[in-house]
């Protein structure tokens, strides 16, 4: 149970790290309203928030490495906190973004401590669960996100910008962020430092008393801080130069790493959760069955969440990531085809009845897809796939790298659908399609194996 609780604590940040992601999607009509900007100009507001996470993400593994693990995410509570304030009264669109970026500095600093932090604790057998509570956290902030934005655009009368509080409905969905900051700030002010930092920092007696309490019982304390003393002593402290070899400049298994990372994002998932009522409105449907539907993929995203949970430990990481990527390449496809059918009525947009259902079901089906098999999966590996010496820096760079095509999908999509809606779909289920052969051919089983076996 403690082991439980650390790893739920941990995973905290990737509950703001959701809710901070997702709970833009409500606020979009309004900030363009606001502040009267057009299409492009949106999608980089929205957007510049994962320029900060990259930047979070890239910076966090050497924090976590020269302060400890829960110092970097009382660090990224902090910042979570300012940013949330931040973003509820902005003065113009330029602070505004600039409060997003502070708090995509901190969903990037999550991003990486939470999965490399879990992996450090939890006991071989059970790492994959308790590291696909990152991922269990991640989607459970964006439902609550979602679920939030629903309530105060019905206290609003269904406006985003009516006036709750005093302020505008979307500057208060942004700022109720600031409660679960101070949440993850108390819990990660309790939880215990890694047994594998506190070795590094030769610590032993400390090490041993983190290791008794979340190793079986039974297990000789003595023989596993040996063990993993003896693993790192002939490592050296890990610096962003390990990473470089190979003939392509990295190693490969960074290389991988990142490949995981930026596939995760081509399929354009989070184009569901930062844009799917702005979606949903340009095809006819009203805003708030819009944010209804908001709701019901975040729903569907924990309920296929729970599933590879329950699965990744036991039919591996691979079996997981080709169901998803198959699944995820069909779902896409039919949801272009159903958007190939939006027509022009009067200056309105709609869809066909039919087509309107086949792309409501496609939906779901892919954020179910998606959430049984790439969003556990990817985590949990890119937390255990490294050996220690990389640990943290290749985590941080995968992470960075994942932030980085996050924030290349999420600015390109305003403009993409735009362009031609089917067409977006049609290139997120190519790259779908495209993860599987990169599955088969190159990335590693990690299932059952300890963190010393890697590399």
């Amino acid at each position: 149970m403690f082991v439980v609780f650390i790893a739920a604590s941990a995973a905290m940040g990737g509950f703001l790290f959701g809710y901070d992601s997702a709970v833009i999607n409500g606020a979009v009509e309004g900030i363009k309203g606001r502040f009267d900007v057009g299409s492009a100009t949106l999608g980089a507001v929205i957007a510049i928030a994962l320029l900060g996470a990259a930047i979070g993400a890239m910076l966090a593994g050497r924090l976590a490495d020269r302060l400890g693990r829960p110092r970097v995410m009382q660090i990224a509570a902090v910042f979570f906190a300012i940013s949330g304030l931040g973003c509820m009264f902005p003065f113009s669109l330029y602070d505004l973004a600039a409060w997003r970026v502070l708090g995509g500095i901190a969903i990037g600093m999550a991003s990486v401590i939470a999965p490399a932090y879990i992996a450090e604790v939890a006991p071989a057998k059970y790492r994959g669960r308790l590291a696909s509570f990152q991922q269990a956290a991640i989607v459970l902030g964006i439902a609550v996100s979602q679920l939030v934005n629903f309530g105060l655009l019905n206290s609003a009368d269904g406006d985003q910008r009516g006036t709750l509080l005093g302020v505008e409905a979307w500057q208060l969905m942004l700022g109720v962020e600031v409660l679960p900051a101070v949440v993850y700030l108390l819990l990660a002010l309790r939880i215990p430092e890694s047994p594998r930092w506190l070795v590094a920092q030769g610590r032993y007696e400390d090490a041993k008393a983190v290791l008794k309490d979340v190793e079986p019982a039974g297990t000789d304390l003595d023989a596993e801080v040996r063990r993993i003393d003896e693993r790192m002593s002939s490592e050296h402290k890990p610096k962003l130069s390990d990473l470089l070899g190979g003939r392509a400049g990295l190693l490969p298994i960074v290389w991988i790493g990142i490949g995981l990372s930026v596939f995760q994002q081509l399929v354009g998932i989070n184009v569901i959760f930062y844009y799917s009522s702005s979606l949903w409105q340009s095809v006819g449907i009203d805003p708030e069955s819009s944010f209804f539907y908001s709701f019901t993929t975040s729903i569907i995203n924990i309920i296929g969440t729970v599933v590879a949970m329950l699965l990744v430990d036991r039919i591996g990481r691979k079996p997981l990531a080709l169901i998803g990527s198959g699944g995820m390449a069909v779902s896409l496809a039919l949801a272009a085809w159903a958007f190939s059918f939006k027509k022009e009525v009067d200056g309105d947009f709609t869809l066909p009845d039919a087509q309107g259902t086949v792309a409501l079901v496609a939906a779901h089906s892919f954020v179910l897809f998606f959430a049984l098999s790439w969003g556990v999966v990817v985590w949990v590996m890119l937390g255990e796939m490294f050996p220690n010496r990389l640990r943290a820096a290749a985590l941080g760079v995968a992470a960075g790298a994942q932030w980085i095509t996050n924030w290349l999908i999420t600015v390109s999509f305003p403009t993409l659908s735009d362009w031609n809606l089917a067409g977006s779909y049609v290139i997120y289920a190519f790259f779908a399609l495209l993860s599987i052969p990169f599955i088969l051919k190159w990335v590693p089983e990690t299932k059952g194996k300890a963190l010393e076996e890697m590399g």
